[in-house]
């Protein structure tokens, strides 16, 4: 099961945990109401036939996907990858990813702007809303291998932070609002 937590402010190997001490964990049931981010457990091993995925795949539109494999044996310039991956930034499209074998972790902001950590393996499929600030990395295990899924052709133009005046982000802090008041 998907956990999370708030993170520490080490900047040390980001590959790490990072849980503040005393360690803060937020329940999956709030983390939609504190950031839009969405989570289902997804059968893995046959996620061809898997009801709930061929369901959010036809009623959000998701009409292209491919596969990623992010580990030091099959990434190109793999180090540059990750600090790539773990630069704060926003998409103007949702970030939908399906692990499918392996582990790491997204990073989100929740409204007040602190980091949580949610750890992902296999069967996770999250989805990061369009214009909330996020990244990722891989775990100490180096290894993820997970399905990702778009509406349309692929974008993928990550906007760093700040970029609080495209209208995505805007829109994102708007929902945010509606859902703490919900």
């Amino acid at each position: 099961m998907v956990q999370i937590w708030f993170m520490d402010n080490d900047q040390s190997d980001q590959r790490l945990e990072h849980k503040r001490s005393p360690a803060a964990y937020m329940e999956l049931s709030e983390l939609y109401k504190k950031t839009g981010v969405e989570y289902f457990n997804i059968n893995a091993d046959d996620y061809l036939n898997d009801k709930q995925l061929n369901e959010l795949r036809t009623s959000r539109g998701y009409t292209y996907e491919d596969e990623i494999t992010c580990s030091e044996k099959c990434l190109p310039d793999y180090a540059n990858k990750l600090k790539t991956f773990y630069t704060e930034h926003l998409h103007t499209d949702e970030e939908i990813r399906l692990v499918l074998d392996g582990s790491g972790y997204f990073d989100v902001r929740d409204g007040d702007d602190n980091w949580l950590r949610i750890q992902v393996i296999k069967g996770d499929l999250i989805i990061i809303p369009s214009g909330i600030y996020h990244r990722f990395t891989l775990d100490t295990n180096n290894f993820i291998r997970a399905r990702r899924y778009f509406i349309g052709e692929p974008v993928w133009a990550p906007h760093n932070r700040p970029a609080d005046d495209m209208d995505c982000r805007k829109a994102y802090l708007q929902h945010l609002g509606q859902l703490s008041k919900a």
